[in-house]
């Protein structure tokens, strides 16, 4: 088992920036990677940024540029670092760990609003 708690959401305005942070503990040693998904009121909840094992790096199109996805293997942490924030990036942001390939584990859900 796996237990993620992210964190860090909150209120911006357009423009801002924001980073959330997830911690992981348990049985980390099965995780291949983790990422970063989000979902938005009346959306299907998306993956925006994973990160692997070996620090590969990989982002949504709609984030590309503007969000970092980082991993400190010291603290078993995992951020995403938000920049340029847009009032489409509003929604609820879940940490998530991959084991062989698929995201099975989730985080609690941290709420992203961007306001104008």
């Amino acid at each position: 088992q796996i237990q993620l708690v992210d964190s860090g959401g909150g209120l911006v305005q357009v423009g801002g920036s924001l980073k959330l942070s997830c911690v992981a503990s348990g049985n980390i040693f099965s995780v291949n990677a983790m990422g970063w998904y989000r979902q938005a009121p009346g959306k299907q909840r998306e993956l925006i940024a994973s990160i692997s094992t070996r620090g590969v790096t990989t982002y949504a199109d709609s984030v590309k540029g503007r969000f970092t996805i980082a991993r400190d293997k010291a603290d078993n942490t995992v951020s995403l670092e938000m920049n340029n924030l847009k009032s489409e990036d509003t929604a609820v942001y879940y940490c998530a760990a991959a084991i062989l390939g698929s995201y099975a584990y989730w985080g609690q859900g941290t709420q992203v609003t961007v306001t104008s």
